[in-house]
């Protein structure tokens, strides 16, 4: 790989932005538009909805284990660029679907596609390219999936015209031929190309220069297992759970909520998510700034109570300007919560192990990706409002902000 002038840690966060735009664009923002055309011709009720998409994550989370030791050993390149090719097959398999079965067949090879070619792969790559600047990084790899958001009014318009299974043909072969190429702009670890965390130069050249920036300081690497041995570990995977609970149950459930029961259109819907993912983005930017500079750990306990009130805000709707507040509050608190995850994992155990401390908090994490959409739609079903749902996820992600507080960094495991 030739050395440029440009350090090639910005590039893999280039690669980053694009993976994530296109996992956001075409499956986790638009699936609630796929929700409610699926709804009006197979009947399927908001719980097996809901239940596909649970599944998904629990996917996620069991093999997350397994794929954070893989990136680890056979770096995010290999994984991301299966991901992709899985993907998009499970794109094309969707657009086949007839019934309860294909369609959670389908949807398993679509979640494990994005989950081998997404979020722990990139942020593994990432981490291992930056130390001073990690927070900003992360963020600007992140601001992909808000970037997917503002495509989702297209995805949507797509879906009105052409239909769900044209477009999910249309999307899979998007993703082979964008994907695909964009996994081997990833990289693993600078050292192997010649370079070093935030494109540094090395000390041996450092020390002889008075203009060099200052040497960033060794991170102390914890195994998993001396990762396991920390609260923070396990306070840090419950708060970023909890989180999940509303972000999960917002991509399951706003779009038929808004449509279903607000009896705004599904156009309207599609501002909503794009109004939102703005928000993510500017939110994404201005959180990695300022975790790179003030505690990680109170920017995103502030973030979970952000999350919280956005969704009592959706719950009790009565006028359209409330849906926008909804859009602006959760959407800020999702996108300066979201790459700080990553990040704070990576300044409390280090890099060395980062992907396999991930793929183990996955499996904790998992539950809130799981729960949210699940304790939304069985209590919709069964009461005929949200509210109920909502309200008890609110207060799940409120108390979580708790767990943030508590996750204080621990001391150096050697």
């Amino acid at each position: 790989m030739p050395r440029g002038r440009v350090f090639y840690g910005w590039w893999v966060v280039g690669g980053g932005f694009g993976l994530e735009a296109l996992i956001g664009a075409l499956l986790f923002h638009a699936y609630g538009a796929y929700a409610v055309l699926l709804r009006e011709e197979f009947g399927w009720s908001k719980t097996l909805l809901s239940a596909a998409f649970s599944m998904a994550r629990a996917e996620s989370g069991i093999l997350g284990p397994v794929q954070g030791l893989l990136t680890d050993r056979l770096g995010p390149r290999a994984l991301i660029r299966a991901g992709m090719i899985l993907f998009g097959i499970g794109f094309m398999l969707f657009s086949q679907i007839e019934g309860p079965v294909t369609f959670f067949a389908a949807f398993f090879v679509m979640a494990l596609g994005s989950s081998l070619g997404g979020y722990l792969p990139i942020g593994v790559a990432i981490v291992a390219w930056f130390r001073r600047r990690r927070a900003l990084a992360l963020s600007i790899s992140a601001t992909g999936m808000a970037v997917g958001g503002l495509l989702t009014p297209l995805v949507v318009l797509a879906l009105s015209r052409f239909g769900w299974r044209w477009t999910a043909f249309a999307s899979g072969l998007l993703v082979l031929v964008v994907g695909v190429p964009l996994a081997q702009v990833m990289r693993h670890r600078p050292e192997a190309y010649g370079w070093t965390p935030d494109g540094d130069p090395p000390r041996a050249v450092r020390a002889r220069s008075v203009s060099a920036p200052p040497p960033v300081d060794a991170e102390r690497d914890f195994t998993a297992r001396e990762a396991m041995a920390t609260r923070a570990f396990w306070y840090i995977a419950i708060g970023h759970g909890a989180a999940l609970l509303v972000v999960s149950a917002v991509m399951v459930h706003m779009v038929i909520h808004v449509t279903e029961r607000l009896g705004y259109s599904l156009h309207q819907a599609g501002g909503v998510v794009a109004l939102m993912t703005v928000m993510q983005a500017t939110g994404q930017v201005s959180g990695g700034w300022l975790g790179d500079r003030f505690s990680k750990r109170w920017i995103a306990a502030g973030c979970m109570l952000g999350h919280a009130v956005a969704l009592m805000v959706l719950a009790l709707a009565t006028a359209f300007w409330m849906v926008l507040a909804f859009a602006v509050v959760h959407g800020l608190a999702w996108g300066m919560r979201g790459p700080l995850m990553s990040a704070i994992r990576a300044d409390y155990f280090g890099a060395a192990a980062f992907g396999t401390i991930t793929g183990i908090s996955s499996m904790i994490v998992m539950l809130g990706m799981m729960g949210g959409p699940l304790v939304a739609g069985i209590l919709a079903d069964r009461t005929g409002s949200y509210l109920p749902g909502f309200s008890v996820l609110a207060a799940m992600a409120a108390l979580g902000s708790v767990a943030f507080v508590l996750a204080r960094r621990p001391p150096a495991a050697r």
